[in-house]
């Protein structure tokens, strides 16, 4: 990874400094690397469940691990798309104050709507073609909502008449998975045209609509889509453990850093979260726990 990407990512990881690994571009490629080396970990201490994987998925940039993961891409190839992704999605925040706020609703909620009117006030205000939308479909009554700052503050202002029981801006610099993010577009599509994708050897399912990848053109053109579309990974959940009735749920492994992903699928379905554990990268976490 540090010759691919040019700089110490395990002592950035480990040793910070913290605000240095945040940043979009330094972040992506850690997610990405650290994800795969808990792959590497369970593979050693559990090789049966590797083998016996029968489908993958990552959230955002991890599909990038996914599909690694999934011989659909090589380990350099794919960190280098994640680093001129990265840097692309940075460069994209700098030029438009914008971010990401975490949302969580009563039924009554409708977050189009919302997003409308946040975007009315925008206009209100002279920005041109304000951008306000739900960038990620989280699990059942909870959204990240992206765009311009004011109108994110205008959401948080005004939580109460939209039916919003929590918000809270996300520690990101841009507003990613939304139209803001074009000028990242075509870096990453010039890069992914130079790399050789294979079909996947087991499913990966896609952020960008939640069914499975088909042929290795698909992958290379809904990566790039992703990058401008909301995160479907309430709707790939339901995808991913579609059972007929009275089957065997099968075990989920949630492979890198936080556990945020088995708290999502916690409350999209709590017979595949029976199964779940999470497996972190770091060496002690075992001696951490105890």
């Amino acid at each position: 990874a540090e010759k691919v990407l040019g700089y110490d990512l395990l002592s950035l990881c480990l040793e910070g400094p913290r605000d240095e690994l945040d940043r979009t571009r330094h972040c992506q490629p850690a997610v990405f690397v650290a994800s795969l080396a808990a792959v590497e970990k369970l593979n050693h201490r559990q090789p049966k469940v590797v083998e016996s994987c029968v489908a993958a998925a990552g959230y955002s940039v991890g599909e990038f691990a996914a599909l690694v993961f999934a011989g659909a891409l090589g380990f350099a190839e794919a960190l280098y798309a994640v680093k001129v992704r990265a840097e692309a999605m940075q460069k994209a925040s700098e030029a438009v104050p914008s971010g990401m706020l975490s949302v969580v609703g009563r039924r009554e909620a409708n977050y189009k709507f919302a997003c409308l009117e946040a975007r009315k006030h925008c206009e209100s205000l002279g920005i041109e073609n304000p951008v306000c939308e739900v960038s990620n479909y989280l699990f059942p009554d909870s959204r990240v909502i992206a765009g311009h700052l004011q109108a994110l503050e205008f959401l948080q202002e005004n939580a109460r008449k939209y039916y919003f029981t929590r918000t809270k801006m996300l520690p990101v610099s841009g507003a990613f998975h939304t139209r803001l993010m074009e000028p990242a577009v075509e870096p990453l599509a010039e890069v992914l045209k130079s790399i050789e994708i294979q079909k996947p050897l087991v499913c990966v399912y896609s952020n960008v609509d939640g069914k499975k990848y088909m042929h290795s053109k698909h992958i290379q053109k809904l990566l790039v889509k992703q990058v401008v579309s909301p995160v479907m990974w309430e709707q790939t959940m339901h995808s991913v453990y579609e059972r007929k009735q009275g089957t065997e749920f099968p075990y989920t492994y949630e492979v890198g850093p936080g556990k945020q992903l088995g708290v999502i699928l916690k409350k999209c379905n709590l017979k595949a979260w029976k199964q779940y554990k999470h497996v972190d990268a770091l060496e002690d976490e075992e001696a951490a726990e105890t």
